[in-house]
């Protein structure tokens, strides 16, 4: 957490507000919250930011000036954030990065991140692409049916952790892939060697749906995720399966909601979801 539709949601509300502004000054709490990058700090004050894009579950700030670019990309980890000043801030000794902005609609965005799992990196267009190669694989919501099918028929292994690789597929994490597979019918612990085509067309369809329904929804606030604004996303109330663990399946077959632990739980409904359901 936060994950794509987060990231969606945080780049979406930045783009709106920040777009063309002047960055009049960055301000760095601490050295190591930059990953790479932290001797080019002081080339971004005086440039414009010019493009907000998000990549698997995190945000690049394109800044342009003198016709150079240069990009700040901000992980959003476990627990980061990028928040609006106007934004009431919980620990705000854990703000470890300040930009500042002249002529915006909001004069500062804060990256706030208590555990410091994330972290800001400073890269120019040849970094940024060689970032975005080493850590994030197909994006859900930019590829084709033909690009997933493609991908799932050349892996091997279950499905759920496989939907959640990063360097496979970028942006899903643990919420998003249990809500996915029960939709799916799927059980998470599927090879997906065994899925026949039908199933993995479906399967993609039914990605698409929940992450597009999960960004409109503002995303999922379950934990510590709060968008710029400081808006709570609304997805949890739709949630059907994550964090239900012993509730009576929302299918209303007669099942109860299972939660398997392994390196993260999974949550799923034993009769909708099948091991033996492949086809």
């Amino acid at each position: 957490m936060p994950e794509l539709p987060e990231a969606e949601v945080v780049a979406g509300q930045i783009r709106s507000r920040l777009l063309g502004a002047p960055l009049s000054d960055v301000w760095v709490g601490r050295a190591d919250i930059v990953r790479e990058g932290f001797s080019t700090l002081s080339w971004y004050p005086g440039a414009s930011l010019q493009s907000v894009e998000r990549f698997g579950k995190s945000v690049a700030l394109g800044f342009v000036k003198d016709k150079v670019w240069r990009y700040v990309v901000a992980e959003l980890g476990m627990t980061g954030l990028l928040l609006f000043q106007s934004t009431s801030t919980k620990h705000p000794q854990h703000v470890h990065v300040k930009m500042l902005f002249g002529d915006a609609c909001e004069p500062e965005l804060r990256y706030w991140n208590p555990r410091r799992f994330g972290r800001l990196s400073l890269l120019d267009r040849t970094g940024l692409d060689r970032y975005l190669a080493r850590r994030f694989g197909l994006d859900p919501l930019a590829a084709s049916q033909q690009d997933f099918v493609e991908l799932l028929q050349s892996r091997r292994g279950r499905l759920k952790p496989l939907l959640m690789h990063q360097q496979v597929i970028a942006g899903i994490g643990n919420i998003y892939a249990n809500e996915i597979l029960f939709r799916a019918g799927l059980h998470p612990h599927v090879q997906v060697s065994r899925l026949s085509v039908a199933r993995v067309e479906k399967l993609y369809q039914i990605m698409c749906e929940v992450l597009h329904e999960a960004i409109a929804c503002g995303g999922s606030s379950v934990r510590d995720f709060f968008a710029p604004d400081g808006t709570e996303g609304q997805y949890k109330r739709r949630h059907l399966v994550y964090g239900k663990a012993g509730q009576p399946c929302p299918n209303h077959c007669g099942g109860v909601i299972r939660r398997f632990q392994g390196e993260r739980s999974a949550y799923c409904c034993l009769s909708c979801q099948s091991l033996r359901s492949t086809k």
